[in-house]
């Protein structure tokens, strides 16, 4: 009998446990936030969240006007036909290189492994950026096509 009651009370522990963990799971919040952009970290940051919200407007302002820019119709549609799809990897911002009006930003896209007995893998690719009328504009940033909601600031282990 009293086996009983300790196997009811593990149970409904677990129960609790697992109702809690599928709570939290269904109301967190996916969002990222801007940070301020007066750094090259802060642009590629900002630029990448941007991409992720589909606020291609505020993204398109991070691009550096060069000769190969595109135009705003172009960038926009990149995203809207799926050449460009941030759907399933994770992003890592790593260090950077600033030479006066240059700067290098490490961007690192994670890739989830396909099953459960790999462990992924990870691409560095570095964003370019250059300084233009004091303000910090990107000149290239990494090719990925499948990035993720679930992205920014912690490495995996």
């Amino acid at each position: 009998m009293k086996q009983d009651r300790f196997l009811t009370g593990i149970l409904i522990g677990i129960g609790v446990l697992v109702i809690a963990a599928l709570a939290v799971f269904f109301t967190r919040r996916d969002t990222q936030t801007y940070i301020v952009d007066d750094t090259p970290e802060g642009v590629v940051h900002n630029y990448v969240v941007a991409v992720l919200e589909r606020d291609y407007e505020k993204a398109y302002g991070y691009l550096a006007d060069l000769d190969n820019k595109p135009d705003y119709d172009d960038f926009r549609q990149a995203f809207l036909n799926g050449m460009v799809n941030p759907g399933t990897s994770a992003v890592y911002m790593g260090d950077n290189e600033v030479f006066d009006d240059e700067a290098y930003v490490e961007v690192a896209l994670i890739y989830n492994s396909s099953d459960p007995f790999s462990t992924g893998y990870r691409d560095v690719q570095r964003a370019g950026l250059v300084k233009q009328n004091g303000v910090w504009k990107l000149t290239s940033m990494p090719t990925y096509y499948f990035w993720d909601y679930n992205w920014y600031m912690e490495p995996p282990k």
